[in-house]
């Protein structure tokens, strides 16, 4: 589970959730009591009715939960659905029984007011997050890639591609040695990891034919989380690619790149915009 693929409209969702799940807590309805009687029956929350409980508060929370695990794990479906869709129908449903739950009570308490302004975040995030722009921005802001380790048990200094070298952006020179960046000019890259070696002649193009215009696999790091699609065209991702990762450029596919993710996955990486070369 990667957090660092949330969103700020996952943000908005998980913040809606919060408040409905205080909002159960509080009560229903408001009553006059008259003195010297005891209206304590009368002072009821969600958690007392265990219809409005579950299709409204729990339904909105489970919805969130389920929006936030399909972002951290795109790949999980149910019946061939996608986790999110689930959520979303569940954050619908919530603020649709909460808003004719509350026209049909006459003395609407802070539970039920609370409950039904929680339930319309939340569905609006829900709908507009995958949508609106300003909520597609990451909630957690992306480490610089320098920092991280040798991706594949690579040693620093040494073997194939290992980015601890000067950075450079995507489409720049690399340096002297195959995709080793930073080696001197016109000296010899340090011998290849035997590992590493192995998995970059599995990457490599079969036959002995170079990579189309003579493309050198090299190491990147995504600014902000990807999706990778499979190679033969499928509209849905089969992974996404984390910020704070390096992961290996095999080939070049139009504007886009064929990436190997840490696992062994290959796909297309079709945004390559302001990625950071190893």
């Amino acid at each position: 589970m990667n957090i660092r693929s949330l969103t700020r409209g996952d943000g908005v969702v998980i913040g809606a959730a919060v408040v409905l799940f205080i909002a159960s807590f509080l009560n229903l309805a408001n009553y006059d009591c008259p003195s010297g009687v005891d209206c304590s029956r009368f002072n009821t929350n969600a958690w007392d009715s265990l219809g409005l409980l579950m299709s409204v508060y729990l339904a909105g929370i489970i919805g969130a939960a389920l929006l936030v695990v399909s972002r951290m794990m795109p790949d999980r479906k149910v019946a061939g659905l996608d986790l999110g869709q689930f959520g979303a129908a569940f954050t619908v449903f919530a603020l649709w029984t909460a808003f004719w739950t509350i026209i049909d009570v006459n003395n609407a308490g802070a539970g039920l007011i609370l409950g039904l302004l929680a339930a319309i975040v939340l569905a609006a995030g829900a709908i507009a997050g995958p949508l609106v722009p300003a909520l597609k921005a990451p909630l957690v802001g992306a480490p610089k890639p320098q920092a991280v380790q040798p991706p594949y048990g690579g040693q620093p200094g040494q073997g194939y591609g290992y980015p601890g070298g000067q950075q450079q952006p995507y489409g720049g020179q690399p340096s002297q040695g195959y995709g080793y960046p930073g080696a001197p000019a016109g000296g010899q890259p340090a011998q290849p990891d035997p590992t590493q070696a192995a998995q970059a002649q599995q990457s490599a193009p079969q036959g002995g034919a170079a990579p189309a215009g003579d493309f050198t696999p090299f190491w990147f790091a995504v600014p902000v989380a990807r999706p990778l699609y499979g190679e033969d065209g499928a509209p849905n991702p089969i992974a996404e690619l984390a910020p704070g990762t390096w992961y290996l450029a095999v080939e070049q596919r139009g504007q886009g790149l064929i990436a190997q993710t840490q696992d062994g996955r290959r796909g297309v990486l079709q945004d390559t915009t302001g990625i950071q070369r190893g």
